[in-house]
């Protein structure tokens, strides 16, 4: 499977989050990730991924660590968001169940 952040939030996420990250209301609501502060925690979204939340399925079967952390570290990094640290394999793995 694919390790490059970028491309793991078009194939994984962009479906409900839409392709600017702008979220999206219809079916169900999937919330806005640019410029969203909930992400200056790094592990907020780790942990999201990994286990789901509401409505979010988790995705902690499909992803390993390193796709995880990718993909964390993109939608972190973009959309208006700038948070410097970043996350690692090592930090996703200590988050798991």
């Amino acid at each position: 499977m694919q390790r490059d952040g970028e491309v793991i939030y078009r194939t994984v996420c962009q479906g409900c989050h839409m392709a600017a990250a702008q979220g999206a209301v219809g079916a169900g609501a999937y919330p806005a990730l640019a410029n969203d502060p909930r992400l200056a925690a790094a592990a907020y979204p780790v942990l999201v991924v990994v286990n789901g939340s509401k409505g979010m399925p988790p995705f902690g079967a499909l992803l390993d660590d390193e796709q995880v952390a990718a993909v964390v570290n993109y939608v972190r990094s973009h959309f208006g968001n700038s948070y410097p640290d970043s996350v690692s394999p090592a930090d996703v793995r200590s988050m798991r169940p």
